[in-house]
């Protein structure tokens, strides 16, 4: 039998499964039936028959930090997280409505720069951001759109509510592992695909496929598309080569492509050269061309910047699309939504302090031992400090960065992050913290996964979900209303 943690029922986290009184939230009545009518061996059976299936399919990741460069298997977990259709269409409106505002920024601040001029957003925050490209003022890319692919993350606090977390709009990714994750859970779990109706995933690869088709600066029925990599080495290269299977694209590495003196783009091949159409890129801005941006690039193509710029190629993400998932541009979304679009945002931010303001940087610094400490310029995890897991010398340590360069660094309250039923080493059920995160895709429409990359901390008490810091992964299922079955 399942039992509810002593925290679940007291209220101080929410479980994404259990109700404090132990009933099955919505949705999740079938699953938690079928978890406790397990017995221990097939628990374990199930365990091993889900690590069988990652193996043979050859899911991995690499870590930077381990200085090996030696692939891992992809730790996913047996439980899965259940949400139902109603709040998922809630949030997934959410989410398009605010990557549409963030599209509508980007396209201001390269061109008129009106949030700026009104003074909604502090210009030096934006102008003076490491992410921020002149070379793309006085630009509008295709649709207007900048942002083509979004991963935002959220998560849910002790009360129930969702919270977006941060944005990712440079280059995001995941979405190979929540196409893998559900392709591996149909195989573990067929019963219980069979008893519920659980909405597929499937789609998000014809989904990204028409939204860069609609972006081709040519009139031809099917784009040369490639997808640009940084190469084998790169944490993040077993998404880049499954994305480019599932979508009929050539994986491509800087190498592979030149611009001619017609400003195209050209793919070299043993056949010949093609002209290339989309570019979606897997490689950081300062790398993507090193006649105007790093010289010492050898990432990315000579001249892709004035092929972009003449309208000859079209890049997705657009370059200069990273200034707006910023950590700190991150605390006006909310304004960016109301001031685009005359809404109120749909989903709510975490309350966010900027160290560069003097009266929230002299608060987190007084209550440091509380808060949730980022780098602004970070992803992966990178940097993060939890205030209420650091030792006093880190805290230290963190203060003395603050007070260096205050622009490098926000907070955020710690907050008791939802939990959900994980697999523990022991083979034991046991609640471990989760975030999520969905992906929203635009050019001359909007589409969104149904559902998204749910990470999970591993270690009991962690916030840190991140596999590149011990986290691991988990299917979401986003579960049919009954009324609509």
């Amino acid at each position: 039998m399942i039992q509810v943690t002593n925290d679940v029922a007291a209220g101080r986290f929410f479980d994404e499964l259990i109700k404090e009184d132990g009933s099955p939230r919505p949705g999740a009545d079938s699953l938690l039936k079928f978890l406790m009518d397990l017995s221990p061996d097939v628990l374990s059976e199930k365990v091993v028959a889900l690590e069988a299936a990652i193996k043979s399919q050859g899911i991995s990741f690499v870590v930077y930090s381990d200085a090996t460069n030696v692939d891992r298997v992809w730790p996913l977990d047996l439980v899965p997280r259940v949400m139902r259709e109603s709040e998922w269409r809630e949030t997934e409106k959410g989410l398009k409505q605010r990557l549409k505002a963030l599209n509508m920024f980007l396209n201001d601040v390269y061109n008129e720069k009106s949030i700026l001029n009104d003074e909604i957003i502090p210009s030096d925050l934006v102008l003076n951001n490491p992410n921020y490209i002149e070379l793309a003022n006085n630009f509008t890319p295709i649709h207007e759109t900048w942002a083509h692919i979004c991963g935002s993350d959220l998560v849910r606090d002790h009360t129930g509510q969702l919270y977006v977390l941060e944005d990712n709009l440079r280059v995001p990714s995941g979405v190979s592992y929540m196409l893998e994750n559900r392709s591996v859970m149909k195989q573990v779990y067929p019963e219980l695909f069979h008893n519920q109706q659980i909405l597929p995933v499937s789609r998000y690869a014809s989904d990204l496929l028409d939204m860069l088709n609609a972006l081709s600066p040519r009139p031809v029925d099917h784009p040369v598309i490639v997808v640009l990599t940084p190469g084998v080495f790169n944490s993040a290269y077993f998404e880049h080569s499954y994305l480019a299977q599932q979508i009929g694209a050539e994986l491509v590495q800087g190498s592979d492509l030149f611009v001619d003196t017609d400003n195209c783009v050209y793919m070299k091949a043993v056949e010949g050269v093609s002209r290339v159409d989309i570019i979606y890129r897997r490689i950081d801005d300062t790398f993507l061309d090193p006649d105007v941006l790093n010289p010492l690039s050898v990432l990315g193509v000579p001249g892709l910047m004035r092929a972009w710029r003449d309208g000859k190629v079209a890049i997705a993400n657009a370059p200069g699309s990273g200034v707006a998932d910023d950590k700190a541009l991150y605390a006006f979304v909310p304004e960016i939504i109301r001031y685009y679009l005359g809404e109120e945002p749909l989903l709510s931010n975490v309350p966010t302090y900027l160290c560069s303001d003097p009266d929230q940087r002299a608060y987190v610094l007084d209550h440091l031992d509380e808060l949730v400490v980022k780098p602004t310029d970070a992803s992966g995890g990178y940097g993060i400090l939890v205030g209420p897991q650091a030792s006093a010398e880190q805290l230290v340590a963190r203060r003395a960065e603050i007070l260096e360069n205050p622009r490098l660094w926000i907070a955020q309250p710690t907050l008791a992050l939802s939990t959900t039923l994980t697999v523990s080493g022991d083979g034991d059920l046991v609640p471990r913290h989760v975030d999520l995160r969905p992906f929203v895709l635009q050019s001359s429409d909007q589409w969104c996964s149904t559902g998204g990359l749910c990470r999970v901390a591993l270690m009991e008490g962690s916030l840190v979900v991140n596999s590149s810091q011990g986290g691991g992964s988990k299917d979401f299922w986003v579960i049919a209303d009954q009324d609509s079955r």
